[in-house]
């Protein structure tokens, strides 16, 4: 038991001094991604992200500040110092690593095609020519329909925000979406509107796109703000607070994405 004890208390005593120095965190967020963030009928923003972030925040005795802003602007927002960090369901790819840094892995979480039932669509590349597919402005599935569908003749159309991704596949404006199938399921899928509609096919594979998880992302040069936040996201993980928030929204491992 001494092994697993003795590194713990080292890592609380690291995150409490880097906490002494760090007396608010402000979180770039575009709440229009439930159940990681959204808006309340109050206004307020709240979900897996949210508790995730405020969890994160008492642990450094830090304050904790929501900062909106579109997620395809998201990263030049940080950058221009518009907050401290990025705590979005931002997936780590090798070009936003280019840009900015991460944290530890948050969460992961598996990606699909989303189209009428009706539909007999599938995403396959033959299936899927000449077809409207919607996402994410700025998401890693915009990434990979760009990647994978475009150059094929898929029309790939972005929208600023996974609502209006939504919107316009209940409405018919586009033939099927790319989702993350937790956002899909939570928002959509389960809901009245989205009865006539399913996830089709498998998961969507790719480890660049997706096989890193989704983590916090943070400037370059905020070196001590990223080792207190991995300090305390390890903190939240051992001690059980992390399965405790997830189990409010998630029926699986949402740390694996199985």
């Amino acid at each position: 038991m001494k092994k697993y004890i003795l590194p713990l208390i080292a890592l609380l005593a690291t995150s409490s001094v880097f906490a002494n120095n760090i007396k608010e965190i402000r979180f770039g967020v575009d709440p229009t991604f439930a159940p990681f963030e959204s808006k309340d009928t109050a206004g307020k923003v709240v979900g897996f992200d949210i508790d995730l972030g405020n969890a994160i925040c008492e642990k450094l005795q830090a304050k904790c500040v929501w900062v909106e802003n579109n997620f395809d602007a998201i990263i030049p927002a940080l950058q221009a110092r518009k907050f401290d960090a990025i705590l979005s369901g931002m997936y780590m790819t090798e070009k936003r690593k280019e840009q900015i840094a991460f944290t530890d892995k948050i969460y992961n979480g598996p990606v699909f095609l989303v189209a009428h039932k009706n539909n007999p669509i599938k995403p396959e590349i033959d299936q899927l020519k000449g077809k409207t597919i919607g996402v994410e402005q700025g998401s890693a599935q915009e990434t990979y329909a760009n990647k994978n569908w475009r150059s094929a003749g898929v029309n790939v159309v972005a929208y600023q925000g996974a609502d209006l991704v939504v919107q316009d596949l209940e409405s018919g404006r586009i033939d099927a979406a790319v989702l993350s199938g937790v956002m899909a399921e939570y928002s959509f899928l389960n809901k009245p509107q989205g009865k006539d509609f399913a996830m089709v096919g498998k998961a969507l594979q790719d480890p660049e796109l997706f096989g890193a998880g989704a983590a916090i992302g943070l400037r370059k040069d905020d070196a001590q703000l990223r080792e207190a936040l991995n300090g305390a996201i390890s903190q939240i993980i051992a001690d059980g607070t992390y399965k405790k928030l997830a189990s409010k929204y998630f029926s699986f491992d949402i740390y694996s994405g199985t």
